[in-house]
């Protein structure tokens, strides 16, 4: 199970605790509720594994979009010294290097504008999903303190 379904089996727990009369409190089993705790936490370090990974995926991304880029600027820069070497063609081949070079570095951008905003994107997902999981269990541990101080 993964930790959402953990907290989802831990508000069950919960749900089916039986009420004492007139209190509003319920009695809950510990060691059930002490197991599905420690199954959280079991499981909150492989969401943190998916995270950096994430952020690893995101620097790798990052370094191809970057190496992509530099060689789409050598490859203009290449193409514009052989067109110079070649006399008949010098001032055509200028205009077409300045466009080539302009092409590539707005290519080569665009590839890592798209790259950051990808990985950015994966990972604020990620990372909202981590606070809201956070969240969940935040409360409903309180929720769970609150009723374990009610029933000693």
């Amino acid at each position: 199970m993964d930790a959402l379904e953990l907290l989802d089996e831990l508000e069950d727990i919960i749900d089916k605790g039986a009420s004492v009369p007139f209190s509003g409190r319920c009695i809950l089993d510990k060691d059930e509720l002490l197991d599905v705790l420690q199954e959280i936490k079991l499981k909150l370090p492989d969401d943190l594994k998916q995270a950096k990974w994430i952020k690893e995926e995101r620097q790798r991304i990052l370094q191809e979009a970057q190496t992509e880029a530099d060689n789409l600027i050598k490859s203009a820069e290449d193409k514009i010294i052989a067109m110079v070497n070649e006399n008949e063609i010098t001032k055509k081949a200028i205009v077409q290097g300045n466009q080539i070079i302009e092409n590539a570095r707005s290519n080569a951008q665009q590839v890592t504008d798209s790259s950051f905003n990808y990985a950015d994107n994966l990972l604020e997902t990620q990372m909202e999903a981590a606070e809201c999981r956070d969240a969940v269990v935040q409360s409903l541990l309180r929720l769970l303190k609150k009723k374990l101080v009610l029933v000693l």
